[in-house]
């Protein structure tokens, strides 16, 4: 038999900082751009009940870990639920089982935060947030890590949301967060922008982008999800989280492909290349710069590592126990 951990969502839900999530992450990706194993989010879906079954996966071997995520999302209880399995990378033992829930924010928030601190302009001061829900407000929790930025602004359709999220994180930041009327209006003079939406439609005009504009998109992991529109991805330096996933579920990317706006070769680099050293990020302070996060492996691998590692040194977790399947298929 071999002990493993199992961690609650409310057990890991205030173990590591946003800034702790961050480094566990850029190890991450830098292990990806050196040849780590990783592959795009594989789904099955169902229509009686509507659901959709997700997983993906990811080998770190300088973290010694690997497993990744499976979730299902809707199906006859409307809900979702998150499990992250965790391996030894060297015996291939299990070393951990998460719910992955709080986590998930926080980890992918990280990949967004990596993708800003090696692509945005080192002065960036203003932030605009597109999007005001759970994934928002991760990933302006670990990209405010990253940069010292003075001004936020959010916009949210709904009033009430933006509004409640600018008064919580201007209570959390030393920046002046505030809720504009409009998208428009956050990205005007805005250096970095995240879009963090359950968008089919793009959700701001790309030809109002200013030059030396960062965007980080984490809301367009479908082929029907255009978060971005054609001329975002047309004007910029495009880096996907996976070269792979671009061609298979970033919808921007393959919307801008289909109207003939650019061709794979638009595609720069993978984050983790550039991470790595391997391929160069930002070379002008006027240059454009997409980075399409739609999740992966590598940050779930890399996030619930250091979540783990954290658990054992403070004696949080419940062990389990996994029997080796030289023993459970002989019965020996």
């Amino acid at each position: 038999m071999t002990d493993t951990l199992f961690l609650t969502s409310s057990d890991v839900a205030d173990l590591a900082t946003p800034a702790e999530y961050v480094d566990a992450v850029r190890a991450g990706y830098r292990q990806r751009g050196n040849g780590a194993p990783a592959k795009p989010r594989s789904k099955f879906f169902r229509s009686d009940p509507g659901g959709m079954l997700t997983s993906y996966a990811a080998v770190l071997p300088e973290t010694g870990a690997m497993g990744g995520y499976m979730y299902s999302a809707g199906f006859g209880a409307e809900d979702a639920w998150f499990m992250t399995p965790l391996f030894d990378a060297t015996s291939g033992a299990p070393l951990a089982l998460l719910d992955g829930a709080s986590m998930n924010p926080f980890k992918t928030g990280a990949a967004g935060a990596v993708a800003v601190d090696e692509l945005a302009r080192e002065d960036a001061d203003a932030l605009a947030v597109i999007g005001s829900g759970a994934q928002a407000r991760g990933q302006l929790r670990t990209t405010a890590t990253v940069r010292a930025f003075s001004d936020v602004r959010v916009y949210s359709p709904t009033a009430d949301h933006r509004e409640s999220f600018a008064a919580d994180f201007d209570d959390q930041l030393e920046a002046t967060v505030r809720a504009v009327d409009s998208s428009t209006a956050a990205i005007t003079g805005a250096d970095v922008v995240i879009t963090a939406t359950r968008a089919d439609d793009p959700v701001f005009d790309g030809s109002k982008l200013e030059a030396g504009t960062h965007v980080t998109a984490m809301g367009q992991y479908a082929p029907e999800r255009c978060e971005l529109d054609t001329t975002t991805i047309e004007r910029a330096t495009y880096v996907p989280d996976l070269r792979e996933r671009a061609t298979f579920d970033a919808g921007s990317f393959l919307a801008a492909l289909d109207a003939g706006v650019v061709t794979e070769d638009h595609i720069h680099a993978e984050l983790g290349e550039i991470v790595a050293g391997n391929a160069r990020g930002r070379t002008s302070d006027d240059e454009i710069t997409v980075f399409d996060s739609g999740g992966t492996g590598i940050e779930t691998v890399a996030a619930a590592y250091m979540l783990y590692e954290k658990a054992r040194a403070e004696g949080i977790g419940t062990e389990i126990a996994f029997e080796p399947a030289s023993e459970a298929l002989t019965g020996n």
